[in-house]
């Protein structure tokens, strides 16, 4: 028997696959093209002209650093085009490129933005193609001038809400428009922080470490060790009787300060990440700038005053004349350093000094540290340690000509945005998130709960076959309305080919951390994995194969009569999914666009993300398969489904074997093998883990002695047995 099934299992994966699914994908791969990069002299046609800037006649070609095209009406100049990619080499928090046309007037509003390209699978995966453009189209008539910051619920100006679903896509979004604004602003003259002779760069970035950073001066150094500190009071204190315990090395570390201005991309891009940056960026007016500040020691430069007061009063910044004092709303907490080779450091702050202020980022400043000790009379004795810094040379640029620079290089641009740590900073973005949907958690934590007391205690639930089908379907009721349609928690196979393209390209837990339910999903299916094998997440946790399978008992009850596919057909269609999985795979590997033009094969977008909002084609798709569905119950999940092939891959290496099994199964009866609604059970009585859904109809069966011809015949004979006993119990009390 087991030769003869690894016979039929060597014919199955040896059949090819359909022309038809070959040609779909052909075509997938024909019509998807690259986004088209803008290149310099590059012009603008009328209806993108029409879109980005209302009014205007005509624009030039892109020119200039950063690239922008100017834009005129009659004689005059109106404003510019640029591109969010050329300017801030926009990308999303998966890595991918993201183009987005803008027009920004010469008074510094935003006059359109288009969506050019983008390849963010989530964007792709469930959301609405009008709920995005209608997003970008949003930002029209925003002053970059004002502060703000893109995030769900509140507004910059007038700025657009968070789209629903993809708040962090939103964001990226949002801040590539704004910061591209204001670095094309600043570099033509618009803002007044470009009218001097003299401006501090705040658009270019390169890469550097700490020690680079320390070399050149972009970041200042004092330390001060108790010796010193005590050394000072005696020589700078004309108070007789301060008090100076000697008890301690003066060796020992007092305070230790690093401080620098890092409103630059390459200092503060660098020291805090990408992402954090542009989140400060963002929080920021444009004339505003940002100074870190970071220590160790036993003294704390932050003290612990501010928490009451609001006011640091251990540090201040002083250039000449004036005196600014650090305030709370002045201060950002940093979740650390993400810049190679910096030193551990027990304290680290930016403090945003506005505008208001006067002070001048080009002129030399210095960062005062204030220590405070008492006298024998009980006095206090107040000394302060400064700490100077001067701009390196580097930052200082002249004013930049409109149309006369050469183009910088895009390529390190989009190597180098948003590819360091994501989500740094205080509260971390994926923290938000998580924080934000604090309800759902814990209702799909309690969901998985449930689903685990069933698995483990299957063999008590089992046993009451109207309480496990009531448990069942009410189950699957549940996933596909709140897990599926209400809180869109349908993983897809754009899921699995992302986490692969993490591992090749450098992984990170933020960015798989930002979406709560779908992290919490993967880390339950990856257990379950080890456990019960795929059919835990295909059986009781996918929304669309639950649909499926409500749909199909609602067929079974009218009496719609089931297709029972020939099992040398069933298990030569097997390999289908598992083609198209490679496939998918294959082509994630050169082209991320291609991949999820492909995944369409999957029609959890459009019934479970999108309930079935979308052009009828789709709508068609997703409708003849739940059509065979009645029919030929799970006919996706049976044959098509990527996900499912790609889940059955680590399922082989469950470590145990739940699902019970007798000498009988397949040698006498065929009875569990003819009733799977999915036909995983092979002739032989073996169960093929591979296609198991874990539905548990085979172990009700196991259980039912009105069912299971073994246990029926054991009934009987107990039966029979205890009606002789009764009969001559009888006749022996006569």
């Amino acid at each position: 028997m087991s030769g003869n099934r690894g016979d039929r299992q060597n014919q199955g994966q040896q059949c090819h696959p359909p022309i038809l699914l070959i040609a779909l994908l052909a075509l997938c791969l024909m019509v998807i093209s690259p986004p088209a990069w803008t290149k310099q002299g590059e012009r603008f046609d009328p209806e993108t002209l029409a879109k980005v800037f209302p009014g205007a006649e005509r624009a030039g070609s892109l020119a200039g650093n950063p690239l922008a095209a100017s834009v005129f009406k009659g004689g005059a100049r109106l404003g510019y085009i640029f591109s969010t990619q050329d300017v801030v080499g926009s990308v999303g928090f998966s890595g991918n490129p993201i183009d987005i046309l803008v027009g920004l007037s010469n008074q510094g509003v935003i006059s359109g933005a288009k969506l050019r390209s983008h390849n963010e699978p989530i964007l792709v995966i469930g959301i609405p193609d009008q709920a995005l453009r209608q997003f970008v189209d949003g930002f029209a008539n925003i002053d970059i001038r004002r502060p703000g910051q893109v995030r769900e619920g509140e507004t910059f100006g007038r700025l657009p809400v968070a789209i629903s679903g993809a708040t962090i896509s939103s964001a990226v979004i949002g801040d590539s428009i704004i910061r591209a604004a204001r670095t094309v602003a600043r570099s033509r003259g618009l803002l007044k922080s470009v009218q001097a002779k003299l401006r501090l760069d705040r658009e270019n970035y390169e890469p550097a470490d700490w020690p680079e950073l320390r070399a050149d001066g972009s970041i200042a150094h004092l330390v001060l060790s108790r010796g010193k500190i005590e050394q000072a009071y005696r020589d700078r204190v004309a108070i007789p009787g301060a008090n100076f315990p000697g008890d301690r090395s003066p060796e020992e570390l007092y305070s230790e300060l690093y401080t620098g201005l890092i409103t630059p991309p390459r200092i503060g891009q660098n020291l805090l990440g990408a992402q954090a940056f542009n989140r400060l960026l963002g929080k920021m007016g444009p004339d505003d700038q940002a100074i870190l500040i970071a220590g160790n020691g036993l003294y704390s430069f932050k003290g612990t005053q501010y928490r009451r007061s609001g006011l640091f009063d251990r540090i201040q910044i002083v250039q000449g004349d004036k005196i600014i004092r650090l305030v709370k709303p002045h201060y950002h907490l940093v979740g650390g350093l993400k810049i190679a080779a910096a030193p551990q450091l027990r304290e680290i702050g930016v403090f945003v000094i506005p505008a208001d202020t006067g002070f001048d980022a080009l002129s030399d400043w210095r960062l005062e540290l204030l220590v405070s000790r008492e006298t024998k009379q009980g006095g206090q004795v107040y000394l302060d340690f400064p700490l100077t810094y001067v701009l390196p040379p580097v930052y200082r640029i002249g004013q930049v000509a409109p149309a006369t620079l050469e183009q910088p290089n895009q390529l390190d641009r989009v190597l180098t945005y948003f590819q360091q740590q994501l989500n740094d900073g205080e509260p971390a973005l994926w923290l938000r998130n998580w924080r934000d949907r604090a309800g759902r958690i814990t209702i799909l934590v309690g969901l998985l709960l449930i689903l685990s007391a069933v698995l483990v205690f299957q063999d008590n639930l089992v046993r009451h076959q109207r309480l496990y089908r009531s448990v069942r379907l009410m189950y699957l009721t549940v996933t596909v309305v709140w897990i599926g349609w209400y809180a869109g928690a349908q993983l897809s196979v754009i899921n699995v080919l992302t986490f692969a393209q993490s591992l090749l390209s450098g992984f990170r837990w933020e960015f798989f951390l930002l979406d709560p339910l779908i992290f919490i999903l993967w880390s339950y299916v990856a257990v379950t994995l080890l456990f019960w094998g795929r059919g835990v997440f295909c059986g009781w946790l996918c929304p669309f194969g639950a649909l499926q399978e409500l749909l199909n008992e609602a067929a079974r009850r009218l009496r719609i009569p089931q297709i029972s596919v020939p099992f040398a057909l069933h298990e030569r269609l097997w390999p289908i999914k598992h083609i198209i999985f490679l496939g998918l795979f294959a082509v994630s590997l050169h082209s991320t666009i291609l991949a999820i033009a492909g995944s369409e094969v999957e029609p959890f977008k459009t019934a479970i993300s999108m309930h079935f909002i979308r052009h009828w084609p789709f709508v068609a798709y997703v409708g003849g398969l739940l059509f065979l569905g009645l029919f030929i119950e799970r006919f996706f999940c049976r044959y098509l489904c990527p996900l499912g092939a790609a889940l059955a891959i680590p399922a082989r290496l469950r470590m145990f074997e739940w699902l019970k099994r007798r000498f009988q199964c397949g040698q006498e009866c065929r009875l569990c093998a003819v009733r799977c609604t999915v036909q995983a059970i092979h002739p032989n009585g073996s169960i093929n883990p591979n296609e198991c859904i874990y539905c548990l109809a085979c172990q009700a069966n196991y259980f039912d002695d009105r069912t299971c011809p073994p246990l029926v015949a054991k009934r009987k004979r107990q039966e029979e047995r205890a009606g002789k006993q009764a009969a001559y119990l009888a006749k022996a009390g006569q």
